[in-house]
C-alpha cells in the first residue's frame, strides 16, 4: 500500500474495475506457481525496522517528514504516526554470514537516521511501545499527513461506524474509546521476511504458524501502553482492536478481526491463502491500475499483482503470505509481523536467526503438525505468549511444558541444526543464539521493563517513571547489548538528560473524589479514613466545579445537626487549579501567592490529577 496512490473504493464502476484486477492477478498467480515461474532459489531474507522518533525529554516528537527530507535516503518510509518511520533493508541472500552482515547494514541505517536526528534535537528509540506515549499523541493530528493514511482511516470508520472499543486487561485493565486508526501508531514492529520455495509454501506457513507462541515468547518487549501494565506483548492485543472495522454486535460479519492469527491449517495453494482473504475481508481502498496481469504474462512481462497486494497490505495477519517481484522475477515469502522493535539491534538479529533458523531445521517429526495438532492449541499457544511471555506454558508434543523448557531443550538445538543446514557460519550460530538462550534463561525485553518500572514507580510518580525508564533503555541501545545483560533499574535510578519537571511527573492521579449532592457526613469520614486533606467535587465526566478542604469542613466531623448537608453548600467554586504541562515553580507561586496547600490539575476544564505541597 506504501507505493501506491490510493483511494477510497467506492462507486459501482471502481468496485467492479478493481475486483476484475484483483481477479486476473489471482488468475497471473496461479498461472506462474502452475508453470514454475516462481522463484525457488537462492532464498533471500529481508526485514523492515520501525523505529520511534523522541525530543531531547524523550516524549515523541512530530517531525518525521522533516526528518525524512534530511535523510534523503530511499531505504526510509513514513508510517502512520508523524513520530515514526520504517526501514527497509536491502534483501540478502540466505548463508554465509548474512545475518551479521545485515546487522551491520541495520546499524549503518540506524547510525544515518540518528546523526540526522541529532541536528533537530530528535533521538531514535527502537521499542513496541514507546512507554511515554500518552493519549494526546494518538489524536488524529498526530498522523503522517499523507494520503493514503487519512484514505485508510476514512474508510476503516466508514465500514465500522462507531469508534474504536479499546479494551486490554492485564495486571491493570484499559478501556476506552478511540475515534481513528491512530492507536496503530502505538505499534512499532521489527518484521522480517523469509523467501519460501512456492512447492513448499502450505506446508512452511503451517509451520511459521505452529511456531509462532514460543519464538514470541523469548521475544516480547511490549508490556506498557499508557503507563498501565498489561501483557507481555500489548502490540497483540492493541493492533487486532485498533483496526477493528467489525461493528459492536453479535451479529458480525466477519468472525475475524483485520488483524488476526487465523482459525484454521492452510490447504490447497498459495492462492487459495488470498482466496480466503478476499472472501472474509472486504476492499477499503483501490488505486489507478494500468495493466492487466494475465496481458503482461502473455506479452513476457512480470505483473506485479497491484491490486492483490493492496488488498493483502490491510489484511494484517500475524503471519503473513506476500508476493514480490525483485530483479525481474517473482517469488513468494511469509512475513513475520508479530516480533517487536528493540529492544536492541542484536535482540533483533538474534530473534531473526532464531526464527529462520527454527523455520529450516523443523525434523520429521513435525512434518505432518497440521494433522496432529488442533490449531486451537496453536492459536492458544500464541496469546498465551502474548500475555505472559516467558510465563507462558505450551501444549506441545501432547503435554504442556514451560516456555524455558520448550526454547531450551526443543526450539534452541532446531535452529541450530536449521541454521548449520543453510549455510549459516558457526561464528553467527554462536553470537546469536546465544543471545536467545542468555535471554530464556535469564529475562527478555518485557521482564526488564516491568522489573524496572515496578521499581521506578516505588518512589516515582508514573510519567516521571516512563521517562526515566525510556532514557535508561536509550542508554542501553547506544551500547548495542542484549537485553539478557541489562541491569534492572533500582527505584532511586535517575537520569542525566535534562528533562525538565512539570505538574505532570509529581501530580497523583489516583484520587478520590466526590459529587455536589453527596452528603457531608459521608466526605468527613472518608477523608478521615483516607487521611486526605483535599477532595475535589465533580460532576458528570470528572468536570472539575468546586474544592473541599479539611479545614473547612472537620467541624462536621461529629455533628449531628449537619447530617442534611450537602457538599454543594460547602464547597469552595473559586477554584485555583494549574495545569498538567506547567512547571513546578509556577505550582509553588500559586500556592504561596493564595495561601493553599494543593492544586487540582486540569485538561480543559476535566479533573486528571492533584498536586500538594508535600508532591513539589
Amino acid at each position: 500500500m506504501g507505493t501506491l496512490n490510493v483511494t477510497k473504493l467506492s462507486g459501482k464502476k471502481a468496485k467492479a474495475n478493481y475486483f476484475h484486477h484483483l481477479i486476473r492477478d489471482l488468475e497471473a498467480l496461479d498461472h506462474m506457481v502452475a508453470h514454475g515461474m516462481v522463484e525457488k532459489g537462492p532464498i533471500r531474507i529481508g526485514a523492515e525496522q520501525e523505529f520511534c522518533i523522541v525530543k531531547r525529554d524523550f516524549m515523541p516528537n512530530n517531525n518525521s517528514l522533516a526528518l525524512l527530507e534530511a535523510i534523503n535516503d530511499p531505504h526510509f518510509t513514513t508510517e502512520i504516526g508523524n513520530y515514526n518511520l520504517e526501514i527497509n533493508l536491502d534483501p540478502m541472500e540466505l548463508g554465509g554470514a548474512c545475518f551479521s552482515e545485515m546487522h551491520k547494514n541495520l546499524s549503518d541505517l540506524v547510525d544515518l537516521a540518528k546523526r540526522e536526528a541529532d541536528k533537530q534535537d530528535s533521538k531514535i528509540i527502537l521499542t513496541g511501545i514507546l512507554p511515554t506515549l500518552a493519549h494526546p499523541h494518538i489524536d488524529l493530528k498526530n498522523m503522517t499527513p499523507v494520503q493514503r493514511y487519512f484514505v485508510l482511516n476514512e474508510a476503516a470508520k466508514e465500514s465500522r461506524g462507531q469508534d474504536f472499543n479499546i479494551h486490554i486487561r492485564g495486571v491493570d485493565d484499559l478501556n476506552f474509546l478511540h475515534d481513528s486508526v491512530m492507536l496503530e501508531s502505538c505499534n512499532t514492529s521489527w518484521q522480517m521476511h523469509l523467501q519460501i520455495d512456492p512447492d513448499e509454501f502450505i506446508d512452511l506457513f503451517n509451520w511459521s504458524q505452529a511456531i509462532s507462541g514460543p519464538v514470541l515468547a523469548a521475544c516480547c518487549n511490549s508490556p506498557l501502553l499508557f503507563g498501565k501494565e498489561l501483557w507481555h506483548e500489548t502490540r497483540i492485543a492493541l493492533f487486532t482492536q485498533s483496526v477493528d472495522i467489525r461493528t459492536n454486535s453479535f451479529l458480525l460479519n466477519e468472525s475475524q478481526s483485520r488483524v488476526s492469527f487465523e482459525d484454521k491449517w492452510q490447504t490447497g495453494s498459495i492462492s487459495d491463502i488470498y482466496r480466503d482473504n478476499i472472501s472474509r475481508f472486504r476492499s477499503l481502498l483501490t488505486a489507478e491500475f494500468e495493466k492487466d496481469s494475465i496481458e503482461m504474462l502473455q506479452k513476457g512481462e512480470i505483473p506485479k499483482l497491484k491490486a492483490l497486494n493492496l488488498h493483502n497490505g490491510t489484511v494484517y495477519r500475524w503471519n503473513r503470505a506476500c508476493y514480490g517481484v525483485g530483479g525481474g522475477k517473482p517469488h513468494m515469502r511469509i512475513e513475520n509481523r508479530y516480533i517487536p522493535s528493540g529492544p536492541s539491534m542484536i535482540d533483533q538479529m538474534a530473534n531473526f536467526a532464531f526464527w529462520v533458523g527454527v523455520m529450516k531445521g523443523r525434523s520429521d517429526a513435525y512434518s505432518n503438525i497440521h494433522e496432529e495438532m488442533d490449531f486451537k492449541e496453536v492459536k492458544s499457544n500464541f496469546f498465551r505468549a502474548s500475555r505472559y511471555g516467558m510465563g507462558a506454558q505450551f501444549y506441545w508434543d501432547g503435554h504442556y511444558v514451560s516456555s524455558q523448557d520448550l526454547l531450551l531443550n526443543t526450539f534452541l538445538p532446531m535452529a541450530r541444526e536449521g541454521l548449520k543446514k543453510v549455510g549459516i557460519i558457526e561464528a553467527d550460530i554462536e553470537k546469536y543464539l546465544q543471545v536467545i538462550e542468555n535471554r530464556v534463561n535469564k529475562k527478555n525485553g518485557a521482564s526488564w521493563m516491568i522489573e524496572s518500572y515496578r521499581n521506578l514507580c516505588k518512589k516515582k510518580k508514573k510519567n516521571e517513571a516512563r521517562q526515566v525508564l525510556t532514557a535508561q533503555m536509550y542508554l542501553n541501545q547506544e551500547k548495542d547489548i542484549p537485553v539478557s545483560e541489562w541491569e534492572i533499574l533500582s527505584p532511586d535510578t535517575t537520569t542525566t538528560f535534562n528533562i525538565r519537571k512539570q505538574i505532570h511527573h509529581v501530580m497523583s492521579t489516583d484520587i478520590f473524589s466526590v459529587e455536589e449532592k453527596d452528603p457531608i457526613e459521608f466526605v468527613v469520614h472518608m477523608m478521615r479514613w483516607n487521611n486526605i486533606h483535599h477532595m475535589p467535587v465533580v460532576k458528570g465526566d470528572k468536570i472539575l466545579v468546586g474544592l473541599l478542604s479539611w479545614t473547612d469542613i472537620k467541624k462536621y466531623l461529629d455533628s449531628k445537626d449537619q447530617v442534611d448537608l450537602c457538599v454543594k453548600k460547602v464547597m469552595v467554586k473559586d477554584i485555583i487549579s494549574i495545569s498538567h504541562e506547567d512547571c513546578l515553580d509556577k505550582a509553588r507561586a500559586l500556592m504561596a501567592k493564595h495561601g493553599i496547600n494543593s492544586l487540582p490539575v486540569v485538561k480543559g476544564n476535566q479533573l486528571i490529577g492533584i498536586v500538594t505541597s508535600n508532591d513539589l
